[in-house]
């Protein structure tokens, strides 16, 4: 059995919990080392979690020799810290938003590949347990041919002047919120099902005004293959489901052999055309219902191990990320201009 893979971690907010959870979980890899701005948090978790505290990024990579460098900041901080952490034979996973621009994201990425760093976007959703499932239901060819899909975004926690100040504070500062910090994942998820896009088309809308950004609209891609998805999100309505931070909001897709369905409880079910009842699709990959997403975290976590191990490829490298970057530019320039948005112009 291969050594585990040394880690180390770069950011502790919110939502770096999960990251700290994932990676203590995983037999294939050992956190061997933390570090933030914030020093009295850096050295309070590590000594919950029984990892050592770093001062500074660049002690901590002297010290500890790592594998894997997960970056768990925002975008100012991508480029400078991935250009500390450049090195050969070592894995970066950056958090998306993925940099500050499209054309910072392709200078680091070119950067990353000069010099034979693998960089690797977190970007969680397409490894959210019911994404897998779906995504083994269209390879087997069980919808025959796909119509469309449209995912509803509901999760109820953008209202009042209060909105996202307990868990992720910077949220009402975003000039850019709904598409660069949410519709961002289905986009992924969705091209990731579907296939690459050719051209895109976004209304957004601001309906809590304590907020900077947008927190509605729709956003509407067309596949090659043909295929219509709809990103549809309003941040202030709800969705049934026992937790509505689960899958967010709910999915349906549409094709010759009848309607996939995932609900708010992160179950599928399958409705055949002319049926007038649907029935429930097991999911067979493993489901955390304790964690973000199912244990999404974890599970692209666990990938990034296994493709380290000779397991397959990565998935989500930087280079096939920076289409996602690009769909998010062309959505707000689509919403600016009020028009669909071809990805050759």
């Amino acid at each position: 059995m291969a050594a585990p893979l040394r880690v180390v971690l770069v950011g502790l907010g919110y939502f770096s919990r999960f990251h700290l959870a994932a990676w203590k979980s995983l037999p294939g890899a050992d956190l061997v080392g933390l570090t933030d701005l914030d020093a009295d948090l850096t050295d309070r978790l590590a000594a919950d979690t029984g990892v050592s505290a770093y001062r500074s990024l660049e002690s901590m990579l002297d010290e500890t020799a790592p594998d894997i460098v997960d970056l768990v900041v925002p975008p100012p901080a991508h480029a400078p810290l991935i250009r500390q952490a450049l090195k050969r034979g070592r894995t970066l996973i950056c958090q998306k938003p993925f940099c500050r621009s499209l054309a910072e994201a392709e200078t680091i990425t070119a950067e990353a590949e000069a010099a034979g760093t693998p960089l690797v976007i977190h970007e969680n959703f397409r490894f959210q347990p019911w994404h897998r499932e779906i995504r083994r239901f269209l390879d087997a060819g069980r919808m025959g041919r796909v119509f469309g899909a449209r995912f509803a975004l509901r999760p109820g926690d953008g209202r009042g002047p209060d909105a996202y100040l307990s868990r992720q504070p910077a949220f009402q500062n975003m000039d850019r919120f709904l598409v660069q910090e949410t519709a961002v994942h289905q986009i992924d998820v969705f091209r990731w099902l579907f296939g690459p896009v050719e051209a895109i088309y976004a209304d957004l809308q601001q309906l809590n005004p304590a907020i900077a950004g947008e927190d509605a609209g729709q956003v509407i891609l067309t596949h090659a293959n043909g295929v219509r998805s709809v990103f549809d999100g309003n941040r202030l309505a709800d969705h049934i489901a026992g937790n509505p931070r689960t899958t967010m909001g709910e999915m349906a897709i549409e094709g010759e052999a009848g309607e996939l369905r995932l609900d708010g409880d992160g179950r599928l079910w399958f409705r055949a055309f002319g049926a007038q009842a649907a029935e429930q699709v097991p999911i067979t990959v493993p489901v955390d219902y304790s964690q973000f997403g199912g244990g999404c975290v974890q599970a692209l976590c666990a990938h990034v191990v296994a493709a380290l191990n000779g397991a397959g490829a990565l998935e989500n490298t930087a280079r096939d990320y920076l289409d996602i970057v690009r769909l998010v530019e062309a959505a707000y320039r689509s919403n600016a201009e009020g028009r669909r948005i071809a990805l050759a112009e």
